[in-house]
């Protein structure tokens, strides 16, 4: 207890100290895992909705491998991303590897099959009677799309809520492709690892408070936009 104790403690310095080591890493972290889950949400909604409102040879496939994808360890991904980043690899020649685009790359990955999977599961399980409805109107295809994805809202910011706690915690697959760099590339989740290693609890536990404090707060906001206008 004493050494949790220590670690509130050692957070509360650091935050109202001003660290502005703290300060970079928290704010890159929130900018590599911000920019992949917005990309992974760009691609991810129209893709899902793709996937469950057409027919097409190989569907049931497609959908088993983004399922697939959803559980899709997180180390595999950061070996196939450093893989294909490395000076040898297909696009080594942008010399990316050990770079926060490497993290971005690699966070898509891991939050593109979370936002397509769920975004597909919540479509599939409109009424289809719904979509009638909605074509009777004469929508179009797009005004359809954007009208199912209005009665899904709250599992699409779900799925925006469960997406971002994928890559804030990450930390095997960016460490393998961000190097865990200290002033460059490293973020809170491998700060916290590089501070365990070291022996330095009472920084670790910091970090780790801060890093819950900016996912809860994170959620927070999500949740107050994903249960506005409902009663409990």
């Amino acid at each position: 207890m004493q050494l949790i104790w220590e670690g509130f403690v050692e957070a509360l310095r650091l935050l109202l100290g001003g660290d502005e080591a703290l300060y970079e890493i928290a704010l890159r972290s929130l900018w590599v895992s911000g920019l992949a889950l917005a990309i992974a949400v760009v691609l991810g909604i129209p893709l899902g909705g793709l996937i469950a409102l057409t027919s097409f040879w190989g569907r049931r496939l497609t959908v088993t491998v983004v399922n697939t994808g959803m559980a899709a360890p997180p180390v595999v991904v950061g070996l196939l991303v450093a893989l294909f980043l490395t000076r040898s690899g297909p696009l080594g020649e942008f010399r990316l590897l050990y770079s926060n685009w490497a993290m971005v790359i690699a966070q898509v990955i891991i939050a593109l099959p979370i936002m397509t999977g769920l975004s597909l599961a919540a479509l599939q399980q409109l009424d289809v009677g719904l979509r009638q409805q909605i074509a009777a109107l004469g929508a179009n295809r797009l005004q359809a799309f954007f009208c199912q994805l209005r009665e899904i809202r709250v599992a699409l910011l779900a799925a925006v809520m469960a997406a971002f706690g994928a890559v804030i915690s990450e930390v095997g697959a960016v460490m393998m492709v961000g190097g865990n760099i200290k002033g460059q590339t490293q973020v809170l989740t491998g700060a916290i690892v590089q501070e365990t290693r070291m022996g330095r609890f009472a920084n670790a536990i910091a970090l780790a408070i801060i890093l819950v404090s900016l996912a809860f707060t994170a959620n927070l906001v999500l949740t107050a936009i994903q249960q506005q206008g409902r009663r409990v």
